[in-house]
């Protein structure tokens, strides 16, 4: 199944400021997060954004927040899944109600809130799209189990590049040359 961005929405999950120095490869997987957000922000995908425990956490990393604009609020939350939010869940409903029954889905910890968020989406019934190279946990061999758990459970792995070259889904146009310095 290819990802579409005219079904697709993206949920990017707890890139906290104070919490992506303690994940294995936190740059990248927060560079790759801020790629996505651009990436749907050129393309008009909407983008959900959740913070956990943002007052002892921390914000959004800043350059996943330079990346989505002012347009984007972040949910602050408690449950480690985001499904379990009222509020997120009534925007993830929407959205699919609206036809969105895509979600592509990044951010820390793959474990924890990006794993549990992403199994109830699946229980729930929406085609997950776990966005590889830009989820990450403290260790990499914790993120690659949740990774391959995901994957079990019904998940489409892919990374940052095929979210972007599906989305755009062709090389001659606007928005490619727009993205295509983005995406390298």
């Amino acid at each position: 199944m290819l990802m579409d961005r005219d079904r697709a929405q993206l949920l990017l999950i707890d890139i906290q400021d104070r919490l992506a120095p303690h994940v294995a490869g936190g740059e990248v997987v927060t560079a790759n997060c801020a790629r996505l957000a651009q990436y749907a922000r050129r393309l008009d995908v909407p983008v959900t954004l959740t913070e956990h425990y943002p007052k002892g956490l921390g914000p959004t990393a800043p350059p996943v927040l330079a990346a989505l604009g002012n347009e984007t609020a972040a949910f602050g939350k408690i449950a480690f899944s985001s499904w379990k939010d009222p509020a997120i869940r009534a925007r993830i409903e929407a959205l699919r109600d609206e036809g969105r029954t895509q979600v592509v889905v990044a951010g820390m910890e793959s474990h924890v809130c990006v794993g549990q968020t992403s199994l109830d989406l699946i229980a729930a019934g929406l085609d997950l799209f776990l966005v590889a190279d830009a989820v990450g946990s403290r260790s990499a061999e914790v993120r690659d189990l949740a990774v391959r758990r995901l994957e079990r459970a019904g998940a489409h792995i892919v990374t940052h590049e095929m979210v972007a070259f599906e989305w755009l889904g062709r090389g001659d146009t606007k928005e490619f040359k727009d993205l295509i310095e983005v995406i390298k």
